[in-house]
């Protein structure tokens, strides 16, 4: 075996895979370019998602429970009332009145 010095591969393989990797990292950082539209997209993505939490905290936190568990969890309206221990008329009910309050929070028009 050869004693190699530190910093030197005496196996030209691995400076290989050594360049292989600093290129994949060198091109996992570079940003690809990006059109107008692109950004126009973000940002309105961005903002509805300020909206749509400013909106969600206008409910009141039964509500907020609610609506949740039933869109952000995926729970159907029967296991958001297992899970919350109250009758389904009362989970329904919660979540119709978030879901107005939230529609009217957002100004989409109905």
């Amino acid at each position: 075996m050869h004693a190699s010095s530190a910093g030197r591969h005496d196996d030209p393989g691995q400076a290989d895979k050594g360049q292989q990797l600093a290129a994949r990292r060198e091109q996992s950082l570079a940003f690809a370019p990006v059109d107008g539209d692109d950004v126009a997209e973000l940002v309105e993505s961005a903002l509805d998602q300020q909206r749509l939490r400013r909106c969600l905290g206008s409910l009141t936190p039964l509500q907020v429970e609610a609506v949740t568990l039933a869109y952000y969890g995926g729970y159907a309206y029967p296991q958001v009332a297992s899970l919350l221990g109250v009758a389904l008329g009362t989970v329904k009910t919660r979540i119709r009145d978030g879901l107005i309050r939230m529609r009217d929070c957002m100004g989409v028009p109905w």
